[in-house]
């Protein structure tokens, strides 16, 4: 009898995968993978199942209307509360949203 492995490839692509989410950043939002923004202060209620952002910035890659992971969380942007782009010069570049608030939908696979 023989036994099946995965293809070489794979066993590093996995590893790969789990190196990059052990460096993932704590101010971080990402898609697919990919960082898509930054965020200020934050508050994550277990109770109501909700994380607010006091602002999140540099979120032009931000794809609202999709699942987003943010430290161990997988969340959905539900509400925003005020919404610009920041001109050059400024501490932070970019589209800036604030008062948001998303819904907490479970835990990201690591």
């Amino acid at each position: 009898m023989s036994e099946l492995s995965a293809p070489e490839g794979a066993a590093a692509k996995s590893a790969e995968g789990q190196a990059s989410a052990a460096q993932r950043e704590a101010d971080a939002l990402y898609q697919n993978g990919r960082l898509v923004a930054r965020a200020g202060r934050t508050e994550v209620d277990l109770e109501t199942k909700e994380i607010r952002f006091d602002e999140i910035h540099n979120s032009e890659h931000l794809m609202i209307p999709e699942e987003c992971e943010f430290r161990d969380y997988r969340i959905l942007i539900q509400r925003i509360g005020y919404a610009t782009k920041i001109q050059r010069g400024e501490e932070h570049k970019g589209r800036v949203l604030r008062g948001v608030v998303c819904d907490l939908l479970g835990y990201r696979e690591k």
